[in-house]
């Protein structure tokens, strides 16, 4: 299939839905995307028919078997992964960031040095610093650039020491959309011998991940984040799957991505997780899934830029508006994402009068809390943060602010 918004917004029965006999317009994609109805069936189908756990010598045991290794392929072929070993599942990004960082700091010693970065939801940066003072280690966090709200690099070269053990960083900001150069950072990091830990959960809907390019040592995202449902994913290099001492219960396997899966995993979600790569996928050409999903990432990247580029033009016709990050359209530096503040109106105030209009979005420091600190926005309300999805039309975009200018 070829790719357009419209024929996207089929597949979403959220999209066509009305409520108080108006229609809606869901623009709070960072905080969770909707979901498309062959998720919503994957679901349902297995509790329904399969719900078991793993090991039985019955048909929906060796089912739920099959489904692990599915999604464990599923998630592979999403971040390029070595092997589908190296994909491991969990309740969500956060709670897996916690559960490794305590594996990856199990060796740290007293003054060793970890950095942060103030761009980065705070799943990425309380987990580090609650490791570190277990560990007697140093936490270092990276300011922003406030022009454009990226990276400062100059700042972050300038924390990196022989002492660095690991830097956790954001692939894309949850709040202001920019991305970060992971690349650049894991060549840093290589030359002490530090680690990489990403965040990738708002990069994750709006462009294709590939971790051996990246060479990153870990990497997660969250499934509701790329239409699928709520589920964590985490990639572990090679390097480092069999190595790390993860706190587990004993009788567990000490083989493979199960060392870091705590309990009886989210089963039906798994089976929503490989509905929803399946989806993206079918918008791409290709023999193999990643080459689908490569194709398909083109398109939609295109479609976001075009989003971006009119929002921007709307954007600078609104003299009340002031937009904290990149003023610039290109996919290869910012997602559709934009934070904004009113000189007339607070960040919740407008958040309330464009809900009432059924235009959904949020409002707030969206737990980048460094970012909304650094900006001294803290006490203000944060800002109003408006997130485009590849579901979403250019003329949702003129809704938005024709409700804006009526505020």
């Amino acid at each position: 299939m070829h790719f357009t918004p419209s024929s996207a917004r089929e597949h979403f029965f959220a999209l066509h839905q009305s409520y108080n006999d108006q229609s809606v317009v869901f623009l709070d994609g960072p905080g969770g995307s909707q979901v498309p109805g062959s998720v919503l069936k994957a679901m349902t189908d297995y509790l329904g028919q399969y719900n078991s756990n793993l090991g039985g010598h019955y048909f929906s045991s060796k089912e739920t078997v099959e489904l692990v290794a599915k999604a464990r392929h599923h998630g592979k072929a999403l971040l390029n992964a070595e092997e589908v070993d190296n994909i491991v599942f969990g309740a969500n990004m956060t709670s897996l960031t916690f559960q490794l960082s305590r594996a990856i700091a199990r060796n740290w010693q007293f003054n060793d040095e970890v950095i942060v970065t103030a761009l980065d939801h705070y799943s990425n940066v309380s987990s580090w610093q609650q490791a570190a003072e277990d560990r007697g280690a140093v936490v270092k966090q990276v300011k922003v650039d406030e022009s454009d709200c990226t990276l400062d690099f100059e700042h972050l070269e300038s924390l990196i020491s022989e002492k660095t053990r690991l830097i956790a960083v954001t692939y894309a900001s949850n709040t202001t959309g920019s991305i970060t150069d992971i690349k650049r950072i894991v060549e840093l990091a290589k030359r002490v011998g530090a680690l990489v830990y990403v965040d990738a959960v708002h990069f994750a809907p709006h462009a294709l991940i590939d971790v051996q390019d990246l060479e990153c040592d870990f990497l997660v995202c969250s499934a509701y984040k790329f239409f699928g449902p709520h589920l964590g994913l985490a990639y572990i290099s090679p390097t480092w799957l069999q190595s790390l001492k993860p706190y587990k219960v004993e009788p567990a396997t000490d083989i493979g991505p199960g060392r870091f899966e705590t309990g009886t995993q989210n089963f039906e979600a798994m089976a929503g997780f490989i509905e929803a790569v399946r989806y993206l996928a079918s918008w791409g050409k290709g023999q193999s899934l990643r080459q689908q999903l490569v194709s398909a990432f083109k398109d939609i990247g295109y479609h976001e830029e075009q989003i971006s580029r009119y929002f921007l033009e709307r954007l600078s016709r609104c003299d009340s508006l002031s937009l904290y990050g990149i003023a610039d359209s290109a996919h290869r530096r910012r997602t559709p994402t934009f934070a904004l503040r009113s000189r007339k109106h607070s960040p919740e105030l407008m958040a309330k009068s464009l809900g009432e209009q059924n235009i959904c979005v949020w409002n707030g420091h969206f737990y980048a809390l460094g970012l909304v600190k650094q900006l001294g926005l803290e006490d203000k309300g944060g800002v109003l943060r408006v997130g485009f999805m590849h579901y979403n039309t250019l003329e949702e975009v003129d809704r938005f602010f024709d409700v804006i200018e009526n505020i």
